[in-house]
């Protein structure tokens, strides 16, 4: 049956859960009187949706408010042990995968560092990463005892372009790692051992950033923002709709200098050569700097952060020239510091442009190095990006570190397969959608039958 819409009454109810379900998600616990308003839908189709969700276990009481003269109102919330979610981030020094209940508590969690010596290709070596996840999407299961049938799907965040394919599903082009349309959703299901109903949801890291600053962390309450992934290299993504995905940017590509330093992507000149922490660390050593031998990046980054602010000083306890002030620390790296005043400007230019060409509410840094790097050098960045952007948009935004932590991209990524299972009214699909074979296994298959 068609609605006058063209809506079939199947879609309309579809939509009356999913709209009951996100609003009892973000706002949650709420009273059937509450709902009416805070969906537009009557009351009658209020008690129908939140009977059958109720019923399904997808609902469930979460006490009671009193009312005006009337008996106490039952309170409604989602029920967190109803399905469960797993986020992956594929990262920089890690693969980090976490298992997470619908109100997003963490279950179990599991890392496997990649190698940091080598050529950096080597390092996201595609057999390796998928084995590590087959491996440690089992661990999480196993750990927290939960079967897969209750899995709601696999998101995973991946440094790249994602492209979604029929032939071989998400495809991953990920020119800084070497990754050249690499078909992770196909090798995933042929690896991973879970019911082939499981959908994955695969994305850009920093779009699952945003979806995960947006919805719990710093970007609440923001009508616009843009979220900045800031690790080894650099990207964003921008958010239009608080609800809503984001557009990942490859931010870190925009061109900086003409015939400025080669980026690992390839270019001459990307903000990420200067900017990322890859870059950073090299910019130091190349200045005569010095860090320390055999570690990794985190621990090095570390490193010229004490050097610039030693113990007992503050962001200004040298000059942006490197200049060492009067009684300065005896620890303290005027190289360390000038090579991180001008990343700061660099990342600020970077800023302006985003500020110029979204104009939005808020702009969040995330990302372990831009954690790392934290409030004293954010607030230098800012300065750079208000003198480099358009004085009425940069006047309006407001510049702030996200507060979800390193996890944020795996909170996101968990968000991936919520957002889909709310989408469809709070119903499992069936069987997630077949990929078919590539042409070679085919003909090899068809070799041996004959």
């Amino acid at each position: 049956m068609h609605a006058k819409s063209g809506r079939t009454v199947r879609d309309l109810r579809r939509e009356n859960r999913t709209a009951v379900l996100r609003r009892l998600y973000f706002d949650g616990p709420m009273s059937r009187l509450m709902l009416g308003p805070a969906t537009g839908l009557s009351s009658g189709s209020i008690s129908n949706v939140v009977a059958e969700l109720v019923a399904e276990g997808l609902v469930e009481e979460a006490g009671s408010v009193d009312s005006a003269g009337g008996r106490p109102r039952t309170l409604l919330r989602i029920a967190p042990d109803s399905g469960c979610m797993i986020g992956v981030d594929i990262g920089e020094t890690r693969v980090r995968i976490e298992l997470f209940d619908l109100a997003l508590t963490e279950l179990a969690r599991t890392e496997r560092p990649l190698a940091t010596s080598g050529p950096r290709t080597g390092r996201y070596e595609v057999g390796v990463v998928v084995d590590h996840l087959r491996d440690g999407i089992a661990e999480v299961l196993r750990a927290a005892a939960v079967p897969a049938e209750r899995l709601l799907g696999v998101g995973i965040g991946v440094p790249g372009i994602v492209e979604h394919t029929d032939a071989d599903g998400a495809v991953v082009h990920g020119q800084t790692i070497g990754w050249d349309a690499v078909p992770l959703e196909r090798l995933l299901r042929e690896a991973v051992d879970l019911p082939p109903e499981v959908p994955y949801r695969i994305d850009n890291g920093a779009k699952t950033l945003g979806q995960a600053e947006m919805w719990f962390g710093a970007g609440r309450g923001a009508s616009s923002a843009v979220v900045v992934l800031f690790g080894s290299g650099v990207g964003a993504c921008v958010v239009t709709d608080p609800l809503g995905p984001g557009r990942a940017l490859e931010w870190g590509h925009l061109t900086v200098r003409v015939r400025g330093r080669r980026c690992r992507c390839g270019a001459q000149g990307c903000l990420e050569a200067y900017a990322g922490a890859e870059a950073l660390l090299a910019r130091w050593r190349e200045a005569g700097g010095r860090p320390p031998t055999g570690a990794d990046e985190e621990t090095a980054l570390t490193a010229m952060l004490t050097a610039a602010y030693p113990a007992g000083t503050g962001a200004d306890g040298a000059g942006p020239s490197g200049a060492a002030p009067p009684g300065a620390h005896p620890e303290f790296d005027a190289v360390a510091l000038a090579v991180l005043d001008e990343t700061a400007e660099y990342l600020g230019a970077g800023l302006a442009d985003l500020i110029n060409l979204f104009q939005p509410e808020r702009i969040l840094v995330g990302g372990w190095a831009g954690l790392q790097l934290g409030s004293r050098f954010l607030a230098r960045v800012a300065v750079y990006a208000r003198a480099y952007a358009l004085r009425h948009p940069g006047g309006r935004t407001e510049i702030a570190l996200g507060t979800l932590g390193p996890e944020a991209v795996t909170v996101g990524a968990g968000l991936l397969p919520l957002v889909d299972f709310f989408a469809q009214g709070g119903r499992r699909p069936e069987r997630a959608p077949s990929i078919p074979a590539p042409a070679w296994q085919t003909a090899l298959r068809d070799r041996v039958s004959s």
